[in-house]
């Protein structure tokens, strides 16, 4: 029986050995109950409760407006959903940086309000104190390395990461603290496919990647998207598996016209 005919839940766990045996691991965004059931029913292994809530869901540019209290909400919400799916929150900007005391007690928020299974971090060395007191309460938590969104003034710009040898050094660096830290597994995205698979390759944790090649352990992509809501972001990273936007706008257009032409609703439509 395949992984994905198994209503086994999926755990931290379960990822390791996954990486183990060679089976890649796919991950995928979801904000609300009705796409994470169709996201979880599907076979997902990670269902994401990204910060991307910020710019899909509620339009900001950044990701950096999304309060803890809009993350707990999406996340409650997805959880109600996901029968089989590890459930990993991200934790907003300013929730955790420069004071693990904060970042503990927003950890444990998130696990207690929405009953997900980890949370998710961006960082390394300068949030070590934060990682270290969340994993002590037992806490799960997926580490982010790379193109931090979160970061984004600091960076200026959304261009690839670690193409530099320094930068490169650092990531490696990172990404070997938050193993050694406790982290179960790390997102590294944009960055060099060659540096993906190196640290994949360094690392006995899971590596999913999202813009960091297929020498890593899994892949994560915002399923709006994936699946071609969104229209305005087209990253070389991204594969568009559907063009729903079209879809949408098209069903939409029919429904008006019957509307106005007074065919919907028809008899049959009535009591």
């Amino acid at each position: 029986m395949s992984v994905h005919n198994e209503i086994r839940k999926v755990t931290t766990h379960r990822l390791s050995e996954m990486k183990l045996r060679g089976e890649k691991i796919a991950m995928l965004t979801s904000y609300d109950f009705s796409m994470a059931q169709l996201v979880d029913e599907a076979g997902v292994d990670v269902i994401l409760v990204g910060d991307s809530a910020s710019n899909v869901m509620a339009g900001n540019e950044t990701t950096l407006p999304i309060t803890l209290d809009q993350m707990i909400y999406h996340g409650t919400s997805v959880v109600k959903a996901v029968k089989r799916a590890l459930v990993v929150v991200d934790l907003p900007f300013g929730t955790y940086q420069g004071n693990s005391r904060e970042a503990l007690s927003s950890a444990i928020r998130i696990m207690k309000e929405t009953a997900a299974d980890a949370v998710k971090l961006e960082g390394g060395k300068e949030i070590l104190e934060s990682v270290n007191r969340i994993l002590s309460a037992g806490i799960p938590i997926m580490g982010h390395l790379g193109l931090m969104p979160q970061s984004i003034h600091k960076f200026g710009t959304y261009t690839v990461r670690a193409k530099e040898e320094e930068e490169a050094e650092k990531l490696i660096s990172d990404a070997k603290l938050l193993e050694e830290a406790g982290c179960f597994a790390i997102v590294l995205e944009k960055i060099p496919a060659r540096l993906g698979k190196l640290v994949a390759g360094e690392l006995k944790i899971p590596v999913i990647g999202i813009g960091a090649g297929a020498g890593v352990d899994g892949q994560v992509l915002v399923i709006h998207d994936m699946l071609g809501i969104t229209q305005q972001f087209s990253p070389r990273f991204l594969r568009r598996y559907h063009n729903l936007a079209a879809e949408i706008k098209g069903a939409v257009g029919n429904y008006i016209t019957d509307v106005k032409s007074l065919d919907f609703p028809n008899e049959k439509e009535q009591y």
